[in-house]
């Protein structure tokens, strides 16, 4: 059976979350007011429209019906699933996996009440001839991200507490097992370390606080600090409280190097573990001040309440703060590493709007866009090696900032895919994608960054790309 709720319903759902004091963003998602200090050239406006046709025509492409797949039903547009996942192999195979359709399943009554379990297909096909290699059949628990490429041409598949690892026979073994649901994780560019959310089991009155400074830094509730409710005779018992860990670690030595825990509060009885608010606090944007972004030093924070002038901050994970500037947006600007010494920050305008900088870790404008006010949902995949970088965003009918808050499907009209090069910002292809899949997953870029993937009207197409321009300084 599906759980039939609204994006609106379940963004109401994660504005109960407890101590989440930040604003809600707008539609838009992001967004970046572009500095003073930056050159000249940059601030250049994207176009308004979506695109007839390519800017450059694909060199070939692949039929994905003979691989069983087939497009998603409107029902999953603003839920931000994951259906689809398109990664590289080297540059000649490609990793595509996949939501099978039919109904998802739910769990024992045993296990996790409110949990959806769902088939994803996996095929490796070879190019540009498209034949099935291997392939292999999934399951999984829950509707976020589940793969992550790695750079030897094995990936990581997450589901439940743990994550194995697999290669393009998909043969499979245990990477990392953690003592609750592994709801999200991320690496750095150089793959050294990741940050992954765990949520534990909920804790129990009396048990112990975090007086981990991290808490504090990022705003949200030290573990421990709830009230003690007092039992009402004629009342369902109290819901417990499950705690978030924000953990960064090197997988190889099992060394953590930062952790934050964040005490939350389950407003409906939607999940035994508290999975579900989570979860779609997560998808909304409501947690995103725990998916700082990550490089082998250290991470990138902007703090600060109720301003649109928001500090900029380098923090290495031996604790030294580099100030790295001032941003003017209308919401916390988000930051994303796409190589180890290059991030992009993005930031709100005052009406809706999304501007893009590119940003070196020690502070240095590069470039930067502004982006349409049409645009919502951007997703980033960076090359492996940090030197070209696909944006894809949803094209919404009307200027996000007539409707800042709700997002009707049927004003959806299409998903732009840019490629830019990261020395300059120079755009090597603009295209669309179709269906929508506003949770990504439907572009894929190759190592070198000369191949681009994009899953597109029942085929996935393959543009060959000229090599991307190399920078000074550039550090994959």
């Amino acid at each position: 059976m599906k759980r039939l709720r609204t994006f609106q319903n379940w963004t109401r759902l994660c504005l109960a979350l407890a101590g989440v004091s930040f604003s809600v963003i707008s539609a838009a998602g992001q967004g970046v007011g572009l500095p003073e200090s930056l050159p000249s050239e940059i601030g250049r406006k994207l176009s308004d429209r979506l695109p007839e046709k390519p800017s450059l025509p694909p060199a070939f492409s692949v039929p994905v019906g003979p691989l069983g797949y087939s497009a998603p039903g409107l029902f999953y547009l603003g839920r931000h699933n994951r259906l689809a996942s398109l990664d590289f192999i080297g540059e000649d195979r490609l990793l595509f996996t996949f939501q099978v359709p039919g109904l998802m399943q739910r769990e024992d009554d045993d296990r996790r009440q409110g949990d959806d379990e769902r088939q994803i297909r996996a095929v490796v096909v070879t190019l540009p001839d498209g034949k099935v290699q291997s392939e292999a059949l999934w399951t999984l628990h829950d509707r976020a991200r589940y793969l992550w490429m790695l750079k030897d041409g094995h990936f990581l598949l997450r589901d439940e507490d743990g994550i194995q690892e697999g290669d393009a026979t998909f043969q499979l073994k245990p990477y990392l097992k953690f003592p609750g649901r592994l709801l999200w994780l991320e690496l750095d560019p150089a793959q050294q370390l990741m940050k992954i959310n765990v949520l534990v089991p909920p804790a129990r009155t009396g048990d112990a606080k975090s007086d981990s400074p991290a808490a504090a830094r990022v705003g949200l509730p030290e573990a421990g600090k709830k009230p003690d409710p007092t039992p009402d005779p004629n009342s369902s018992p109290p819901k417990l409280k499950p705690d978030l860990i924000v953990r960064t670690l090197n997988p190889g030595s099992g060394e953590v190097l930062n952790e934050t825990r964040m005490g939350l509060a389950v407003p409906q009885p939607t999940s035994s573990d508290g999975y579900v608010a989570v979860e779609e606090g997560m998808f909304s944007g409501l947690l995103e001040r725990a998916q700082m972004p990550i490089n082998s030093e250290g991470n990138i924070e902007s703090l600060g309440e109720k301003t649109n002038n928001w500090p900029l901050d380098f923090v290495s994970f031996g604790g030294k703060d580099n100030f790295l500037g001032r941003v003017n947006s209308a919401c916390r600007p988000s930051s994303e590493f796409i190589s180890e010494r290059e991030f992009l920050m993005t930031a709100c305008d005052l009406f809706g709007g999304s501007d893009v900088v590119a940003m070196s870790s020690a502070g240095e404008r590069i470039w930067g866009i502004r982006l349409s006010n049409h645009e919502i949902w951007p997703q980033l995949v960076p090359s492996l090696d940090g030197l070209r970088m696909v944006r894809e965003t949803v094209f919404i009918e009307h200027p996000v900032g007539e409707h800042p808050r709700l997002v009707d499907p049927k004003n959806l009209k299409g998903q732009i895919v840019r490629i830019f090069d990261a020395a300059k910002g120079k755009m090597a292809l603009e295209t669309t994608a179709s269906p929508i899949l506003d949770g990504g997953g439907n572009v894929a870029i190759s190592p070198s960054g000369r191949r681009v993937a994009i899953l597109n009207n029942g085929e996935i197409q393959i543009f060959e790309l000229p090599a991307p321009a190399a920078f000074r300084g550039h550090k994959p």
